[in-house]
């Protein structure tokens, strides 16, 4: 057996800060912390915080009165803040500095007079925080279906935005059926899709034609981590979407195989290290690793942290 371990792969710029953030904030404050959402969305990371004390809640009315809470990665609506700030809560926003991004560009077209279709997952925690930016001028669009059903005039001021962790290829094809209903519509200065979800979707397709099997790590509630699974399997491939080394079959492999890993951007690298060393000891497997794209990319720790840190 050969592994070729896809580079980059795993933890973005992002979830590191969110991540950082998470464990700064227990350094300061202790426990019980609280969380809006998951910080990140991926099991084995929820669940170590989980035993450290940390409290995942999906509604800042289950935090207490003067207590602090941490947005996650994924952003929060204008309604969210303005709930913390009435319940007095000491509020760290961990959001991503690219969704931060979307959510000003929603803001900005809104104010402009602009509908805004946004192309994104329903129900996604990121999707919730950008329509909440602007809810009486975003439309929600997720597949070609969608953009046939919407029944805007020919004529409107329109402007599209997209959830940072879709497909590329995905997303161009929704916005191209958007232009061609309505070659009027204007997007954002620059993509909305993240670089790092850009980056490891670029290393599947580079490196799938090597392998005979696709193991990506990463939870099934992970937007970006499921479409590097569906990549693999658009290539022919076949392709399991993993939390850890418990999930992998013997009836995957023979054991001669290509075995392409890669992992999401919420997936953390031991997680990799410990289906690497399975198949190593069960299959004698080899490994190399193939960079795709060199990322340099940080993020600074959200501003009430800095602060407190000094």
């Amino acid at each position: 057996m050969k592994i070729i371990l896809a580079n980059p792969r795993g933890f973005c710029a992002g979830v590191n800060m969110a991540i950082e953030s998470l464990d700064r904030a227990l350094q300061l404050f202790g426990t019980p912390l609280y969380v809006y959402h998951e910080i990140v969305h991926n099991r084995p990371v929820v669940e170590r915080f989980r035993k450290r004390g940390v409290v995942f809640v999906d509604s800042i009315a289950e935090v207490p009165e003067g207590a602090h809470v941490l947005y996650s990665a994924h952003g929060v609506a204008p309604a969210i803040r303005e709930a913390a700030a009435k319940r007095n809560l000491f509020a760290i926003d961990a959001t991503c500095p690219l969704v931060t991004k979307v959510h000003l560009e929603a803001v900005r077209f809104a104010q402009e007079g602009y509908t805004i279709i946004l192309v994104g997952h329903e129900g996604h925690d990121e999707v919730l925080g950008t329509m909440g930016e602007a809810p009486a001028s975003i439309r929600l669009v997720q597949d070609l279906a969608d953009v046939e059903r919407l029944d805007l005039p020919a004529d409107a001021k329109l402007a599209y935005l997209t959830q940072t962790t879709l497909s590329v290829d995905d997303a161009e094809v929704i916005i191209a059926g958007l232009r061609r209903r309505y070659p009027q519509i204007i997007g954002p200065s620059r993509d909305d899709i993240c670089y790092a979800t850009q980056n490891r979707q670029e290393a599947v397709k580079g490196l799938v034609p090597e392998a005979d099997v696709v193991l990506v790590l990463g939870s099934r509630n992970s937007s970006n981590s499921m479409r590097l699974a569906e990549i693999a399997k658009s290539c022919g491939k076949p392709a399991y979407l993993i939390d850890g080394v418990r999930e992998i079959a013997d009836h995957w492999f023979t054991g001669g195989e290509t075995v392409l890993i890669t992992a999401g951007a919420s997936a953390p690298e031991e997680v990799v290290e410990e289906c690497v060393e399975h198949l190593q000891n069960r299959y004698g497997a080899s490994t190399e690793t193939r960079t795709v794209r060199e990322e340099h990319v940080n993020f600074p720790l959200p501003r009430e942290l800095r602060v407190l840190a000094g």
